[in-house]
């Protein structure tokens, strides 16, 4: 087995491409289907598409996964295949994943829901039962070395998320304090933008939701239910849409009709890959900030020892799984030894005493030592077959074969 990430981003790919590829979210199933492939990760964000493959031929299981996510999307091959860029091997595919999940890959670097949500597509592969041990392993490491990244370094105490960063621009172009807010939208983004706007010193924030959860959302965390759309819209002094509905919520007819009733809001904000509010909505002279503003006021703090600790776990996470493809064959040494050990001890004669058997062991201990200590730095250093080959060829011990 191989790892394979097909990986598509805001630092790559244009924000509606990236839209249409959020509809492939659920493809995992469908990707696992195909033989070449033996398990799948969708970690699907506002700003990012990826599919973690576990793969016996990477190659074929590439294409594979292409020709799914087309089909999915409605994009053609071509097009699916040039969005999705490929980074294979166990090393660069984790160092991959390990500066995602850090927040170092992020729109905003080192922002929070990142973690949350590699962990969330985990706990999604796992439901559809599309994840294999290996990759179950490498997504439990790279919660690890978030944790550890954000711990050595002063990501961890910079609590920078993109929903903050957003209403902090929204907050130069129209005053906060006491604003009426329409929040649209019920996820987690919506939760960790009432955060973010009580931050602010807002004033009411009312919720809309086209699915009908906003009830839920208003009794959690003390909010308004919005009653109809168009007098809510007139009425708010900010809009945040964060659902991610199929379709505008908002665009400039409906716009337009709030600010001929009240002057309409003074600012709008839209977190939603798939927009709530109709781009089109800024002739009407409205500020707008979405994901691509975003993009181009974040400045990146310093990031550089953060990179250093995600490549040294990345090495880490691939040595470990080199070492143990070489388990079995450490095993069945072991077995061989032991085998030979006890085959002797029943040819001493009755009488003997105990110095005789402890003498033996010691002796298939110490035989023992030196390959197994080298079993690791052979595969440490990616020769692996070479140990195989040399343990088969020396003791004669049959081995099986590897995966």
């Amino acid at each position: 087995m191989a790892l394979l990430t097909l990986s598509a981003s805001h630092h790559d790919v244009d924000l509606d491409r990236l839209e249409r590829l959020a509809a492939a979210g659920s493809v995992g199933a469908a990707v696992v289907a195909d033989a070449s492939i033996a398990g799948c990760v969708v970690l699907a964000t506002c700003n990012r598409f990826e599919l973690y493959l576990d793969s016996p031929e990477p190659e074929i299981g590439r294409k594979a996964a292409v020709q799914v996510v087309a089909e999915a999307t409605g994009l053609t091959i071509d097009d699916a295949a040039d969005a999705l860029h490929p980074v294979a091997g166990e090393r660069a595919v984790a160092e991959h994943l390990f500066a995602v999940a850090s927040g170092l890959e992020s729109m905003v670097v080192g922002e929070r829901e990142i973690t949350g949500q590699v962990r969330r597509a985990l706990t999604a592969a796992r439901a559809g039962g599309t994840t294999t041990p290996t990759l179950e392993r490498l997504f439990q490491t790279a919660s690890r070395a978030s944790r550890v990244v954000m711990a050595r370094t002063g990501l961890g105490r910079s609590g920078r998320s993109l929903v903050a960063v957003a209403l902090d621009v929204a907050a130069q172009e129209a005053p906060f304090v006491g604003a009426r807010v329409l929040l649209i939208g019920t996820g987690s983004y919506a939760r960790t933008a009432v955060g973010a706007l009580r931050a602010h010193h807002v004033g009411r924030i009312a919720v809309h939701s086209a699915s009908g959860r906003a009830g839920e959302l208003a009794e959690a965390l003390d909010l308004d239910v919005a009653g109809d759309l168009a007098d809510e819209l007139a009425a708010a002094d900010v809009v945040v849409g964060c659902s991610g509905a199929a379709g505008h919520v908002i665009g400039v007819p409906e716009l337009r009709a709030a600010q001929a009733a009240t002057g309409g809001p003074g600012v709008l904000v839209d977190l939603a890959l798939r927009h709530d509010i109709d781009p089109a909505v800024r002739e009407l002279g409205v500020p707008l900030i979405d994901l691509a503003t975003v993009r181009r006021h974040v400045e990146p703090p310093e990031v550089a020892q953060a990179r250093d600790v995600v490549a040294a776990e990345a090495e880490e996470f691939a040595a470990a799984l080199a070492e143990a493809e070489l388990v079995p064959v450490v095993v069945a040494l072991r077995g061989r030894v032991h085998a030979i050990l006890e085959e002797e001890l029943r040819r001493l004669p009755p009488d003997h005493g105990p110095e005789a058997e402890a003498a033996l062991r010691r002796f298939a201990a110490r035989l023992l030592h030196t390959p197994v200590v080298r079993a690791r730095d052979h595969a440490r250093r990616g020769r692996s077959a070479e140990y195989r080959d040399a343990v088969e060829t020396l003791l004669g011990v049959e081995l099986p074969n590897p995966e």
